[in-house]
């Protein structure tokens, strides 16, 4: 009796490979040091296959920009409900999903600070990267509201720094716990006045 032939692996399509590709690329190595023809060949599809779903390498970046911020916000989305019943506490875990990030091999601080490191404001890069940004404040500005802060806006700004500031540091230097520094210093901001 014969053995029956293994079934084929379906390859996953081009689009998906040149996006998971240039996520991993661009996010170890940064946008400038990757070329189209790095992302093609990694991802095993040609030059114009992947100039057929992005007709420029900026087409490809604001993908991975966007990718990053959808799996942030849907991983963010899942976590904080089974991580605190309160708003406080969701608010608090926020930097416990941070510090979880940072201690990940491989943690190259937040893709958005990079790509305006890299482009800066007049790149179409900056328009996801405010978009992403405001989804944190308003992230922080609801939970706030739920808790009952007093000035949630100014507050949620408060945070965002405290979000950020854990986030370059941890990429600069990695031997600190940053997101609890961040976290404590949060809990601070969150105390009755």
């Amino acid at each position: 009796m014969s053995t029956p032939p293994e079934p084929r692996t379906r390859r996953r399509p081009a689009y998906e490979r040149a996006v998971a590709t240039a996520d991993r690329l661009f996010y170890e190595q940064g946008i400038h040091a990757v070329g189209v023809d790095q992302v093609a060949a990694e991802a095993d599809i040609s030059k114009a296959s992947l100039y057929t779903h992005f007709r420029t390498k900026d087409d490809l970046v604001l993908g991975y920009l966007r990718g990053r911020s959808r799996s942030w916000q849907e991983h963010v989305a899942i976590e904080l409900p089974a991580r605190g019943g309160t708003a406080t506490e969701r608010i608090l875990a926020v930097f416990d999903l941070l510090g979880e990030w940072f201690d990940e091999p491989g943690y190259r601080g937040c893709p958005f600070i990079n790509v305006e490191a890299e482009y800066g404001a007049g790149h179409p890069t900056h328009e996801v990267t405010l978009e992403h940004r405001d989804w944190v404040r308003d992230l922080f500005t609801a939970l706030l509201v739920e808790a009952g802060a007093a000035d949630a806006e100014s507050t949620a700004l408060e945070l965002c720094l405290l979000y950020d500031g854990a986030m370059a540091s941890a990429q600069a230097d990695a031997s600190r716990p940053w997101a609890a520094a961040a976290r404590r210093a949060a809990g601070r901001l969150l105390e009755p006045r």
